[in-house]
């Protein structure tokens, strides 16, 4: 499979991460490059905040379509506003679909949870207060994780996978709330499909292969598609999406990250009674949270 990117594009994604990492070589983490799992990308870095008793944790997933992207993405602007109050910072890497398709990178994070909770003596971590938060496909991760059935396994061998992956709450930008081809093209047109992390997300090189297979890739699909997993009890959602409203999407890159993701999931939250935020700029707003930054502050701080 042949991707092709403009040489602009590739600097200034090249320029944003070498400040991100310029930058936070300058606001080290108290524990870098820690293995969560046996993978070369199952590593986490973790600030962890000064406090009396133990301290809530924000675990930040990147993004990337599940193809690429890392960790250091993160910058200090968004880690210092939660130490500040308390609250301790993960930044994970997981596996990419170069080198396993789902369900390797959504379950490396949700192991990687696990593997929090399981320091929670050792690292101060109040494990009834862990968030996530992350764009694009760090956001469908994190929205599949706050929606799915916990994966604890109490009879397990490995004592990381005892651990629940049920968290407090969500806030997410620009993510996928469903990867379906069948649900997604009728809700914004062809340009969606051709997006790499559709058909790599099955191990497929083309969308055309993907869609020729469909048969065989539908339970995969259905099962990491976020949608498909709400209901009336999952954990307080926030969503952000940019406010180009236009149908059918401009590009690739607008079809992926359209705003009705985040309205197809938020009619369903509101007939289901869940509580879920859409802030879209002129769109759509949250009576009660202004921003993601207060939406977590509010869910992790509280009693």
């Amino acid at each position: 499979m042949k991707i092709f990117l403009s040489v602009p594009f590739v600097w200034v994604m090249v320029a944003r991460l070498l400040y991100a990492e310029t930058e936070l070589e300058k606001f080290p983490p108290t524990y870098a490059n820690v293995p969560y799992g046996t993978h070369a990308r199952n590593v986490l870095d973790f600030w962890q905040a000064e406090g009396a008793g133990p301290r809530p944790v924000l675990v930040y997933i990147h993004g990337g379509g599940w193809t690429s992207g890392d960790k250091m993405q993160n910058h200090p602007k968004r880690i210092r506003p939660f130490l500040d109050q308390g609250i301790s910072y993960a930044a994970i890497n997981y596996r990419l679909l170069g080198a396993a398709p789902l369900p390797a990178p959504v379950h490396d994070a949700a192991r990687a949870i696990q593997f929090l909770r399981s320091k929670a003596t050792e690292w101060n971590i109040k494990v009834v207060r862990v968030a996530l938060t992350g764009g694009s496909a760090g956001a469908c991760t994190s929205m599949w994780i706050l929606l799915h059935d916990d994966l604890a396994d109490p009879n397990a061998n490995d004592p990381v996978l005892r651990q629940s992956t049920r968290v407090t709450a969500a806030a997410v930008s620009v993510g996928q709330t469903s990867i379906d081809p069948e649900v997604i093209e009728p809700w914004l047109g062809p340009n969606v499909l051709k997006h790499r992390m559709i058909h790599m997300a099955v191990g497929e090189l083309t969308i055309e292969s993907a869609l020729k297979n469909y048969e065989q890739h539908r339970e995969l699909y259905f099962e990491f598609s976020p949608y498909n997993h709400l209901d009336e009890n999952d954990p307080p959602l926030l969503m952000l999406y940019g406010n180009n409203m236009r149908l059918p999407p401009e590009d690739v890159g607008h079809a992926i990250h359209h705003p009705l993701f985040g309205i197809k999931l938020k009619e369903k939250a509101d007939q289901l009674g869940h509580e879920s935020h859409l802030l879209i700029q002129g769109v759509s707003s949250s009576e009660q949270y202004s921003s993601a930054t207060k939406f977590l502050l509010a869910k992790l701080l509280a009693p």
